[in-house]
């Protein structure tokens, strides 16, 4: 049971709450116990769960990993653009997947976590991998 989950980001680096498709494509399957993987099948992007009840909790993290990790000229790898090169190496340290447990048909996950994808080279026409999985 996989679903495809499109996100169409705006320029430059955000972090996109989708939490609400990714439990529509839990429910969709009908399995009421299991698992979920959340893979983010690009380079330049993550998933990660964190807060977005405060709008200004994603907007620090992006701010963060900017400070981390800044856009620079002197990167070894600019197949693309600097920003690019940035935006591999942010996604590795935020990563590309995560696994949330099913229980009564729905994920269980913190009433203020939310799955948040972060794009780090926007704007992009992106899709993130849900995969279900019973028992």
């Amino acid at each position: 049971m996989l679903t495809i989950v499109p996100v169409q980001t705006p320029p430059g680096e955000y972090l996109v709450d989708i939490t609400k498709q990714v439990r529509e494509a839990v429910q969709q399957t009908g399995v009421q116990s299991g698992l979920c993987a959340v893979i983010v099948p690009h380079t330049t992007a993550a998933i990660t769960i964190n807060s977005a009840l405060d709008p200004t909790t994603p907007l620090d993290i992006v701010d963060d990993l900017r400070r981390i990790v800044p856009t620079r000229v002197d990167f070894r790898h600019q197949y693309d653009t600097p920003a690019d090169a940035a935006g591999h190496i942010k996604a590795t340290l935020v990563g590309h997947s995560v696994l949330l447990v099913i229980d009564h048909g729905d994920l269980l996950i913190g009433g203020s976590q939310s799955l948040l994808f972060c794009e780090f080279d926007g704007p992009r026409s992106r899709r993130v991998q849900v995969k279900v999985i019973a028992g």
